[in-house]
């Protein structure tokens, strides 16, 4: 079962209309900043799309990393996915509570471990809340799936191979922090951190390429408008990166929708680059 083509976004009507239908599996891939309350899965426990289970970013990670998130081997995936009653048949929908920040990550890694049927909720449960659709609360049961993952090295990039774009500049990188924190002039929320970029990339806010009213993504010819305006050339290779890798994956999603691919993912992003014995960093714009 698939939506349009190759878009990797659904509707909330398209949802609605196949909503309990066999082999659909719906995620709520919410994520907040550590500290900040409630807990996503509070959130969740509270309010979710009917049949949604829980994909915790921060539990479906590398236990061993002492990075935030960091992408697990794929037994591991196949392993937490399965628990969550998701088989490799199935067409899977994730959604996050609406802004943007996490449901991508949970597309990305799942196109990243094999699974190509997967899609993100544009305008996630804010945009289903919003228009009256239902809503559950209470925990998910799922009965497990069989799910096999193979993972895919060229969806994700790491330090060093960044370390050695800084002389090649073979890849284009794309920064989705907020502006202040791209060039400096604010502190990192994860302490710990120097403040800055990596030499050379460019700067494009996630928040930039959706409505916040709506918490739907722009059309694509204001995306195309984004990315150039951020001096980001569509024909050539992209990185994206972030604090974490996290958000960074909106900039994934929408090069995705504009037909880009081999795009990938610093997953170590900020968290790992801007460590006090990092690699060389670079201050103010662009």
């Amino acid at each position: 079962m698939t939506s349009t083509a190759d878009d990797p976004l659904v509707s909330t009507e398209w949802l609605a209309a196949h909503l309990g239908d066999a082999g659909l599996k719906v995620v709520d891939a919410s994520f907040k900043m550590p500290g900040v309350l409630p807990l996503p899965v509070d959130d969740f426990l509270a309010a979710h799309i009917p049949d949604a289970v829980f994909f915790d970013v921060d539990a479906v990670a590398d236990r061993a990393s002492p990075l935030p998130h960091m992408y697990p081997d794929a037994a591991q995936f196949a392993r937490d996915v399965g628990a969550l009653g998701i088989s490799s048949g199935d067409t899977v929908v994730i959604y996050d509570s609406g802004g943007w920040v996490a449901a991508p990550r949970a597309w990305w890694m799942f196109l990243s471990f094999g699974h190509g049927d997967v899609r993100v909720l544009d305008g996630g449960l804010k945009k289903w809340r919003a228009e009256g659709r239902p809503v559950q609360s209470g925990a998910a049961s799922p009965k497990p799936g069989k799910f096999t993952a193979a993972f895919d090295p060229a969806r994700v990039r790491s330090k060093a191979q960044l370390v050695d774009n800084l002389s090649s500049r073979r890849e284009q990188l794309v920064d989705a922090r907020a502006v202040n924190r791209f060039e400096g002039s604010a502190a990192e929320p994860r302490p710990g951190l120097r403040s800055g970029h990596i030499p050379g990339s460019r700067n494009l806010p996630y928040g930039a390429l959706f409505d916040a009213e709506t918490g739907t993504m722009k059309p694509l010819d204001e995306l195309r408008a984004a990315f150039a305006g951020a001096g980001v050339d569509l024909a050539k290779p992209v990185v994206t990166t972030c604090g974490s890798g996290v958000s960074a994956v909106v900039l994934t999603l929408a090069l995705y929708r504009l037909g880009v691919r081999g795009s990938a993912l610093y997953d170590g992003s900020w968290s790992e680059w801007g460590l006090r014995d990092g690699p060389p960093i670079a201050t103010g714009p662009a």
